[in-house]
């Protein structure tokens, strides 16, 4: 959610069709995700509806150890299937 990297994003977001589900997987070191900003920002994507697969915690490329690492693969599919079979309304088996 750096400045510099922000508008790119905020471009797709002000674009995106609205009555399709979006999800977002933030990712940045602890002090960054630690910043009051980050919550603000994280509660506004919330309540546009937009559905957060939240940061886990682990050593991080920066050295920091903590939140801030984006969650693994495996939980950003299972989050996608999920949110995408109720957006069309089937039941996931």
């Amino acid at each position: 959610m750096a400045v510099g990297r922000e508008y790119p994003l905020t471009c797709v977001i002000r674009a995106w069709d609205r009555s399709k589900p979006l999800l977002f997987c933030p990712a940045m070191n602890t002090a960054m995700w630690e910043h009051p900003i980050t919550a603000q920002q994280v509660d506004q994507l919330k309540a546009f509806g937009y559905v957060e697969i939240p940061c886990v915690a682990k050593k991080l490329v920066c050295g920091d150890e903590g939140l801030g690492a984006m969650a693994e693969v495996g939980t950003i599919v299972d989050k996608v299937k999920e949110v995408l079979f109720q957006h069309s309304g089937f039941q996931q088996s």
